[in-house]
Parts: C-alpha cells; structure tokens; sequence
C-alpha cells in the first residue's frame, strides 16, 4: 500500500476528566494529549494498516519529542516533521458536552512554530517521495498567512509529483483571524478557491460550497443532504472540473450524547451516488446513543476513505469504500481523544454486525 502524506498543525490537547466543565476542572487534574485534524488522519490510517506520514513544525524541545514519540508508537512516519528553536506547540481545550449541553474547544494557537515557518524551509520533493496522496484541511491555512502560503506550495508540488489531492473543507468559526477588517468566511473562502483547482478528492457539505467555494446548487433549502448531494457535486464539478470525487458526512444531533450517523459518496465521473449505511437499499443511520467523544470523527471518516481506496479488496467497489469510512467514523465516537484507535479488522467487524457492538470472545 502507497504512502498517504498529510501536512498540518498538531497540538496538544487538554480535556477536563468525564463531563467536568473547564472551569470545574481548573485548577486541577486534566487529560492530556496530542492532536490536530491531519494528523488525526495520519495516525487513524497507519492504526488501521495503511503507511501514513505526517509533515509539520515543531519547537525543539522535550513536548515535542513526546508528540513525535505519540505518532511514531502507532506506525506514522515523523521523518520530515521540522524541529526549530523559535514558536511553540499549538494548544486547545476541550470540555466535553451531555444531553443539551454541547462540547466546548478553545484554542490557543497564536505563535505556533508551524504558523510562522515557510513553505520554503520544507523538503517537498523528498517528502513525497514513494507516496500517492496529500490530504490537507481548512484548517492549517486558517492559523496564519504563512501557513496558508505553505499549504497552498505542499499542494502545488504534490500536484507536480503526480499526488492526488485530498481536502476537508473544515471551516473553523473561532480560527481565520489572520487578516483584520476582512470576515472571517471571506478570507477563508478566498484561500480555500485558490487552493482548489489542485483538489482531486473534496470533503464538503451544502454549506461549504455555497460559503467558502463560491458554488450555489440549484436545489431546494428543504432537501436532505443525500438528496442535496448531487446537486452540490454538479454545481462542485461545473466550477473546479478536477475534483473527482466528492464525500458528505451526514449528523444528525439528538443531543450532545446521541447522534446519527451516516455519510454519502459522489463520484463525479460517473455522476453515481454511495450512500452508508443501508439495509436493504434504504438509508439507515448509525444510532450513536452513548457518544464517549466526538471530536475527530470527520478525520476518521477521511482516513477510512483514503485506506480504503488503496486497499486491494476495498478500493475496487465505492460502496464498499463509504461502508468502511462510514463504520470506522462511527466507531471513533467511541473513542476518547480524538485519533481513531482502531483497527481494520473492528471495522470490518462493525459492517457486518448489522450496525451493533457485540462482544468479541
């Protein structure tokens, strides 16, 4: 299996214990780890089998080298992850949410090492050396203008290597303060339009397209999101003719505890629809009634889509593909933290045990 390569900010990531609020926890005892959307998915993907690298900038010093040793205890190659002795590592708190009580993240991102590092300082011609793909998000070029420039060569030297291009729209409301006087979904979606003729495979919903791509389907407000998808994806392929494939997370929240869960795939070469799950041809959502953390289930979803798509069996039937992102996505609520710790064969586990966990003798 080829080398998936992803490229952005990891962070560390402090949690109150269980369902505390941050301010019943501080001061006091708190949970600790590291995380960031593209790694997220570089590690989900190395968990589940597949070769994964992660590309970003690091302070030089012992945080960091326990963030490296994280990534490297699950199977992610750190070779070309940038030590220097300026910046600091990127920080976020989350406090978990119950019923009506939704989850809360706070970032404390400003003066990160990988905010204020140029696209020149990285070795992009080695580090795309034996890979396939790039996934980035929408994430990375909202810290900072640098980061943004940076993401925006990754991609054009991934193209230049014959990389497809995955990317997560990913709009974060709190991040895209790099530019003052200009609104926030303004900004990013001028950033995100020029990176998006290098994009073969896009992870968006409606709201994405019509806020940050420039693109207006022409369908009723009150469709759903499988039936909204088609016309997303056209009005998606009218604008940026290269994007090939087009993949919809669909949540439905009861609560903060209880979500359903389901997702779609479009392939735009041949205009056919793969919804997930399904039970006799109709669409039946993942009841998630007991969420232990959500975060980092869009990343879970993108890494089962591009292990699955490079996996021998998998990859040759799209259904199968969604089907295996969708249950490795869902199976990532049951995880505290954010990256999917789990492995292929509790994937193919979950898809044929008709949408229940059963205990495993």
């Amino acid at each position: 299996m080829s080398v998936v390569v992803s490229f952005g900010e990891i962070m560390g990531r402090i949690s109150s214990e269980g369902y505390f609020t941050l301010r019943q926890s501080l001061p006091g005892t708190v949970n600790f780890c590291f995380a960031g959307a593209e790694a997220n998915v570089a590690a989900s993907i190395a968990l589940l089998g597949g070769n994964s690298r992660f590309v970003t900038a690091l302070p030089e010093n012992d945080i960091s080298e326990a963030c490296l040793g994280s990534l490297r205890n699950v199977g992610v190659d750190t070779s070309f992850i940038l030590k220097k002795k300026s910046g600091r590592l990127g920080l976020y708190f989350v406090q978990n949410g119950a019923d009506q009580r939704p989850s809360k993240v706070i970032y404390d991102r400003e003066g990160s090492t990988l905010s204020s590092t140029d696209g020149s300082e990285y070795d992009w011609d080695r580090i795309f050396e034996g890979a396939s793909t790039l996934h980035v998000s929408g994430i990375t070029p909202a810290v900072s203008e640098k980061a943004a420039k940076a993401q925006l060569e990754c991609m054009k030297k991934a193209k230049e290597h014959g990389l497809r291009i995955s990317f997560d729209c990913n709009f974060r409301s709190k991040l895209w303060n790099w530019e003052p006087g200009t609104a926030k979904e303004e900004l990013a979606g001028r950033v995100i339009r020029e990176m998006m003729p290098y994009v073969d495979i896009l992870f968006a919903a409606r709201i994405d397209a019509e806020t940050l791509l420039g693109v207006h389907p022409d369908c009723p407000e009150t469709y759903s999101r499988i039936d909204e998808q088609p016309y997303v994806a056209e009005a998606i392929k009218r604008r940026y003719p290269d994007v090939k494939m087009l993949l919809t997370t669909m949540r439905q929240s009861i609560s903060a505890t209880y979500n359903k869960w389901g997702a779609a795939l479009y392939d735009l070469s041949d205009g056919l629809q793969y919804v997930s799950p399904c039970v006799n041809g109709e669409y039946m959502p993942y009841d998630i009634t007991a969420i232990v953390d959500r975060i980092g289930a869009g990343d879970s979803f993108a890494a089962g889509i591009l292990y699955a798509l490079d996996d021998e069996e998998l990859g040759k039937d799209l259904q199968l593909v969604v089907d295996f992102a969708t249950a490795a996505s869902c199976l990532c609520h049951t995880i505290v933290q954010d990256i999917n710790y789990v492995t292929r064969e509790d994937v193919i586990s979950l898809m044929k045990s008709g949408g229940h966990g059963i205990l495993s003798r």
